[in-house]
């Protein structure tokens, strides 16, 4: 996956997010844009994105206002906590956009995404609530980031776009996992909020035995679930 990623005002090429992305085998483009001159970093955006046609744009905070500004034509945008109310005359993104925020965010509003997902006319479940603060650099909402990035440059239908059966995992969705005690299928609520990569205990409603419960999102959007006894009851 070829991934442009905006880096926020006062943030480096190289920083936290851009970093996991590449440790997971992507190919980042990650320009240096000018802090002072909102026009330059356009330029140098637009520039990069023109070169490399990225399959996914990823804006951070200001960065988030800079991937709104461009001519990205069909290409998705995922924005993280968008400080579009700051920067640039965009103020409506298209329908093939995630916004990722956290609701404890100390420098750009919470409400400001949920304002933005509303003009944009884009359903609840673009806006994703993660991590603790503006800087999203926690285990979970990185890994959220990345099946973000790896749901919208799939080319899949997103599911809050149509109607109808789905078979890609999204916030809203179930899952079901087979009780090893008793073989019922049990049906689950999957939240990627939690993480890409999850493992609790839950009891079965069916014979109350607990059962340990994996959770694996590939980047594709597609869950994995399955389950095996917490303890052996032979």
């Amino acid at each position: 996956m070829k991934i442009l990623f905006l880096h926020g005002w006062h943030s480096v090429p190289g920083s936290v997010k851009p970093t996991y992305l590449i440790q997971h085998g992507h190919t980042v483009i990650n320009p240096a844009l000018d802090d002072d001159d909102f026009a330059a970093a356009l330029r140098t955006a637009q520039a990069e994105f023109d070169t490399h046609q990225p399959d996914v744009i990823v804006g951070s905070s200001r960065g988030g206002a800079v991937a709104m500004n461009i001519d990205s034509k069909n290409t998705p945008l995922l924005l993280l906590c968008p400080a579009w109310k700051r920067w640039g005359t965009v103020r409506k993104l298209k329908l093939n956009s995630v916004i990722l925020h956290s609701r404890e965010d100390e420098v750009i509003p919470f409400a400001d995404s949920e304002e933005l997902a509303k003009n944009s006319g884009l359903s609840p479940e673009t806006l994703m609530e993660v991590g603790g603060d503006h800087r999203l650099a926690d285990e979970s909402s990185l890994s959220v980031l990345l099946w973000a990035c790896g749901l919208l440059a799939s080319n899949e239908r997103l599911p809050w776009l149509e109607d109808g059966p789905q078979d890609k995992a999204t916030l809203s969705e179930e899952a079901s996992y087979v009780c090893d005690a008793c073989g019922e299928e049990i049906v689950i609520p999957l939240d990627l909020t939690e993480g890409s990569s999850q493992t609790y205990v839950e009891d079965c409603p069916v014979c109350c035995r607990a059962n340990t419960i994996h959770v694996e999102m590939g980047e594709d959007g597609a869950a994995r679930v399955w389950a095996e006894p917490e303890q052996d009851y032979e």
